[in-house]
């Protein structure tokens, strides 16, 4: 069992920049895959980037690449999202999520493969 914390979301203005931090409880985080999602309002949640249990391999969706740098801290039971460049299409709630403990659990896109989700922190783009 993992339980998700996140926080570092806020109101920033274009091309400026926000950090993100998601810790977790429970005892096997260091071998979960991580991911962070965002749903933006009247949309469907999306993935943004995923990261495996070491921090060896990383996934990032096509809209962040570039701008978006996931890592963990297994040490600290945190991962972190650096968000960089952001737009006012960035805007939105964004998750944290785990997959199963196992580190043969790649660092999937699909929502349907993480089983447990923190709150959401907001975060707001001005143009």
């Amino acid at each position: 069992q993992v339980q998700l914390v996140e926080s570092g979301g806020g109101l920033v203005q274009a091309g400026g920049s926000l950090r993100l931090s998601c810790a977790a409880s429970g005892r096997t985080f260091s071998t979960n895959a991580m991911g962070w999602f965002r749903q933006a309002p009247g949309k469907e949640r999306e993935l943004v980037a995923a990261i495996n249990w070491s921090g060896g391999r990383t996934n990032y969706a096509d809209s962040v690449k570039g701008r978006f740098t996931i890592s963990r801290d297994n040490a600290k039971n945190t991962v972190y999202l650096q968000m960089n460049s952001l737009k006012p299409e960035d805007t939105a709630v964004y998750y944290c999520a785990a997959r199963p403990s196992g580190t043969h659990y790649l660092p999937s896109l699909r929502m349907s493969d993480y089983d447990y989700w923190g709150q959401g922190t907001q975060v707001t783009v001005s143009s």
